[in-house]
């Protein structure tokens, strides 16, 4: 097993304190854990595309209205007070940046990624799109159209991925585990 890292020893350390000192107990500790990785994570825009894949009619109003979509699954917290779903087809790709800063609909793809805010990404994503995609392990065919969502304070997007060939049989819930965060956000296709 490797050593723990420095930022984890200095976490482990902070709650242990916070804990001694009563501002936390270990059920708030594992309540936000559990939000996070359970409740406001990717799991959430998963269970929303695997729903669009298999529903035809759900998958028409979350291009229609996202936000209207997000609501039938009353999940928690923030950042798609109005979101707008794009979907991936075979003849377009579509990929989310936002090139002031980082926003993301924190309810449907969880905690944004580390890259997500740098200011290489944010950058190049607009200029490169082909290229930042590639570095992904996204090689697209040059007569697929991409196309660069910009989120920002007013409005954030969530991509529909394109349904990978061979699992028509496969339920919603195999689908659910099958969506990624990155496919979400255009970065990776499945």
């Amino acid at each position: 097993m490797s050593e723990p890292s420095q930022a984890s020893l200095r976490a482990e350390a902070l709650e242990s304190l916070l804990i001694e000192k009563g501002l936390l107990t270990e059920e708030d500790i594992d309540n936000t854990v559990a939000t996070y990785n359970e409740r406001i994570g990717p799991m959430n825009g998963a269970r929303m595309v695997a729903k669009a894949w298999v529903d035809d009619a759900f998958r028409q109003k979350m291009l229609a209205d996202g936000t209207a979509a997000v609501a039938e699954f009353g999940f928690e917290g923030g950042e798609v007070q109005k979101l707008v779903v794009v979907e991936n087809t075979s003849q377009v790709h579509n990929m989310v940046v936002c090139t002031l800063c980082s926003c993301y609909p924190w309810a449907v793809l969880g905690l944004p990624p580390r890259w997500y805010k740098d200011p290489a990404y944010r950058s190049r994503s607009v200029r490169e799109p082909r290229a930042v995609l590639a570095e992904f392990g996204v090689d697209l065919a040059p007569e697929i159209d991409i196309r660069v969502w910009d989120s920002s304070a007013e409005v954030r997007y969530m991509v529909l991925p394109l349904r990978p060939e061979g699992l028509d049989n496969a339920t919603e819930e195999e689908l659910t585990q099958i969506v990624t965060r990155d496919s979400m956000i255009g970065v990776a296709r499945l």
